[in-house]
């Protein structure tokens, strides 16, 4: 999360120096820190000693306060509509590019206004390889595991070399030598940090990838893998319907029409790849008297029409709303490919739709789709490819669920610039057999994504680049609250209320978010700080427009509330351990609690199915089923479940104990509880516990049996403590309302940090974590004060126990 701090805050994080103290003071108007403490947002007075747009480099010299080693680059400059002049500076170390390393200067009639990007600081790194070009591809090869690739197809070159009009083109990959950040190393000593890399443009043929893959120029490990092939759902789960045929622009060519339209920009060409996998092999779409009526037929080839409406209609989207000329501002013409089929012959049709950095690709689909070429979906894909020619966002983690969540949202605006009464809040509604829709911006929820950030349906595993296509639904929801407005409480106990401002000027809201303010290592905060800055910029400072973004981002769980209050933090309680030592004998098989339900066989001790999850109204009443497996003897079991109702990290507060039976047979048990209205509202954890031992308790390791963790998210409980939109709210997990939380001091920090419990509670235990949630070790405590002095530069997790309870807090170490 991001913070704002004073100047003599800033002082202590070492943002600045005393001699460029006063300078600061007159020129600052206020600084964001990203995770690392660097800044990523710079707001300057524009009066007195104000920058000059002249003076840009000193301007970023000083304020990132770079080293001899540093580098910025001016990469472009363009002008917006609103006069201001944007530059964007590309960084170097010693000469090398700084992969996603960007820092972009804001300047309104010659006076810089804001400063903004990522800035990756780097010291002691060596730039000279020890892996060459030749050897660091070989490992990127390996990785990617291809059958062939696109550059052993000499048509596949022929048709680049002819698209290109470079008799030189190739898509064999050339080794970059850049510094990037670590992002797939788990050793504490090697993740998040910065590498000295090869970087390969790898393009697959079979099976079908394309990535950057970077390789660390010094061990051959595989460092960063950033996706080029965008899709709209890995997966997939639409309810297909044809969105009909439209009408569109074509062009007469040998007494024929074909759907070419050279009206937009570069051009907009749809071509047939006859349910085959090769780009040069693919035709145009044409009919004798530019009536395609007869293209309804059991082929799909309406899905052709399409892919061509949804280009013209979104290339006209934003020319006509953002003034932006194709999706790469300078006219690029746009391909669509319809018909495409990576395994041709196999009878089964491509259930995918995407963006390879050149074109649209679109298949047939076939048990959960149809023709993946509706409005949405065709918006969706060339929104990509808008992301690629600006902000050019990382496609894993955090900057991937913006990168796809913002392609939604451009599928939502066109389909309303095109047809209001659409269902613009479902994406993918028109072509999924299946589901009601693949995503939902209203309700992420009924799809499987959170709504809120760290909230119910958080993805925190590796697939899907990380959670790209699952939480990109925090930011969806976000633009559905800023458009059209709400109240109520959030899965981390934030009670909002949002005015919404509609959805265009929430889309050009977004628009300036992504096109000026975001780079491509951008997380949630950084979209949250952008997305203030561009309200301010359209609608100015205090307006309506910035307070609504504001009590948006609140309302996902995302940063303070408009005028002060902060989202409490999300359910990131530890739990004690329970397990089985022996499952030889017995374990659980089967699990039932409204939407969970789990058949097993035995999990070693210790199932985490914290990842499923079901939502309990306060006040019902519910019913849990469950059964115990057998080896051979059905023994005497004891079963007990809990729901940490109140989320303070234990089971041990009356009424969480909801379950306590025996039985002695493979019967499924069926027990009933009502959840109590005083519960918390959130995600919190249900345990059901299996053992031969009736003293086993919630936080045991027992001789036979076993545990299994699941999620519940309460509704229509009671907040958290402090959970309020205005004034603080505490770090601290407690119970009662009016429960003081954990606090530390000073915070920011130099050297020690004293620790302050909840209510005079024993301090028995403390650990610290950094923000990727590893394990500090060698910070030594003396009564109650933790020395820090040791410790790099940045924000850190501190969790204390009094024995039963488990509070953490936040603190940066300057």
């Amino acid at each position: 999360m991001l913070n704002k701090y004073s100047a003599a805050t800033l002082l202590l994080l070492g943002g600045l120096t005393t001699s460029s103290l006063a300078q600061d003071y007159s020129r600052v108007k206020s600084k964001e820190l990203d995770e690392k403490g660097m800044p990523s947002l710079i707001e300057l007075n524009v009066q007195g000693a104000a920058y000059r747009l002249s003076d840009a480099k000193a301007a970023l010299r000083e304020q990132l306060q770079l080293a001899p080693t540093d580098q910025l680059d001016l990469l472009k400059t363009e002008t917006d509509e609103l006069g201001f002049v944007h530059e964007k500076y590309q960084q170097f170390y010693k000469g090398i590019k700084v992969e996603h390393g960007t820092y972009s200067v804001h300047a309104r009639q010659g006076r810089v206004e804001v400063l903004n990007g990522h800035f990756e600081k780097i010291s002691g790194l060596s730039t000279t390889p020890t892996l060459d070009a030749a050897a660091a591809l070989s490992r990127a090869l390996a990785f990617v595991g291809a059958r062939t690739y696109m550059w052993q197809d000499a048509a596949e070159e022929a048709g680049l070399r002819q698209q290109e009009n470079n008799s030189a083109a190739t898509y064999a990959p050339q080794g970059e030598l850049v510094v990037v950040e670590n992002q797939r190393s788990t050793s504490p000593q090697r993740a998040g940090k910065p590498m000295l890399a090869w970087k390969f443009n790898v393009y697959a043929k079979a099976p079908l990838s394309r990535a950057f893959i970077y390789v660390d120029a010094h061990s051959g490990e595989i460092v960063l893998k950033d996706d080029i092939i965008k899709h709209a759902a890995a997966t997939g789960t639409f309810a297909t319907k044809y969105s009909g045929t439209q009408a569109g622009t074509t062009d007469s060519f040998n007494g024929t029409f074909r759907l070419r339209d050279v009206s937009r920009g570069g051009g907009i060409q749809t071509y047939n790849c006859k349910k085959g996998s090769s780009y040069t092999a693919a035709v145009d779409f044409t009919d004798a008297d530019n009536s395609w009526t007869e293209y309804n037929n059991a082929n799909f080839d309406n899905a052709a029409l399409d892919a061509h409406y949804g280009a013209q209609s979104t290339y006209d989207y934003f020319k006509n709303i953002h003034g932006r000329n194709s999706y790469n501002n300078a006219g690029a013409a746009i391909r669509n490919y319809v018909h495409f089929d990576d395994t041709p012959g196999d009878g089964v049709g491509y259930e995918n739709a995407f963006w390879d950095g050149t074109r649209m690709t679109y298949g047939d689909g076939a048990t959960r789709f149809d023709p993946l070429t509706s409005l949405d979906v065709a918006a969706h894909e060339i929104g990509h490819a808008v992301c690629s020619s600006s902000a050019n966002l990382t496609y894993s983690n955090e900057s991937g669920a913006l990168n796809e969540g913002f392609s939604d949202i451009w599928g939502a605006c066109v389909e309303y610039y095109k047809d209001p009464s659409k269902a613009t809040w479902l994406i993918g509604e028109d072509i999924d057999k299946v589901r009601p829709a693949l995503r939902s911006m209203s309700n992420p929820n009924a799809e499987g994504q959170p709504d809120t950030y760290k909230g119910t349906s958080w993805y925190t595993g590796t697939g899907d680049n990380g959670g790209v296509h699952y939480n990109s639904g925090v930011l969806n929801h976000w633009f559905y609250r800023l458009a059209i407005g709400g109240s109520g409480t959030n899965d981390i106990g934030g009670v909002f209320s949002v005015a919404g401002i509609g959805i265009d000027k929430a889309g050009r809201i977004a628009y300036r978010t992504e096109t000026v303010y975001l780079t491509a290592s951008s997380n949630y905060a950084a979209a949250r700080t952008g997305s203030i800055q561009a309200a301010k910029d359209l609608y100015g400072a205090g307006s309506a427009e910035e307070q609504a973004v504001t009590n948006a981002w609140f309302a996902v769980g995302v940063g303070a509330a408009y005028g002060g209050g902060t989202t409490p933090p999300p359910a990131t309680v530890t739990y004690c351990a329970s397990k089985g030592n022996n499952v030889a004998y017995e374990w659980i098989d089967y699990v039932k609690l409204g939407t969970i339900a789990r058949t097993s066989g035995a999990d070693a001790g210790y199932y985490n199915g914290t990842a499923t999850s079901t939502s309990l109204a306060a006040g019902s009443s519910q019913t849990i089923s469950y059964s115990a497996g057998f080896a051979s003897t059905a023994y005497t079991e004891y079963w007990k479940v809990y729901i940490d109702y109140n989320r303070d990290g234990d089971f041990t507060d009356a009424g969480e104990l909801v379950a306590s039976r025996s039985s002695n047979s493979a019967v499924t048990l069926t027990s009933t509880f009502t959840v109590p209205a005083s519960a918390r509202t959130g995600a919190t954890r249900l345990r059901v516990v299996l053992s031969d031992a009736s003293a086993t308790t919630s936080c045991n390791s027992y001789s036979y049996g076993e545990t299994e963790d699941y999620t519940v998210n309460i509704t229509g409980g009671a907040a958290i403590a402090g959970a309020t939109t205005g004034g603080s709210s505490s770090m601290g997990l407690t119970q009662g309302a009016t429960a003081r939380g954990l606090e530390l001091y000073p915070n920011p920090a130099t050297d020690v940090v004293r620790i302050s419990m909840p209510d005079n509670a024993p301090l028995v235990s403390v650990t610290l974590t950094d923000l990727r949630g590893a394990k500090v070790t060698g910070v030594r405590m003396e009564g109650d004060q933790l020395n820090v002095s040791a410790l790099a530069k940045g924000i850190y997790t501190l969790t204390a126990t009094d024995g039963q309870k488990v509070f953490h807090q936040r603190f940066i170490k300057q």
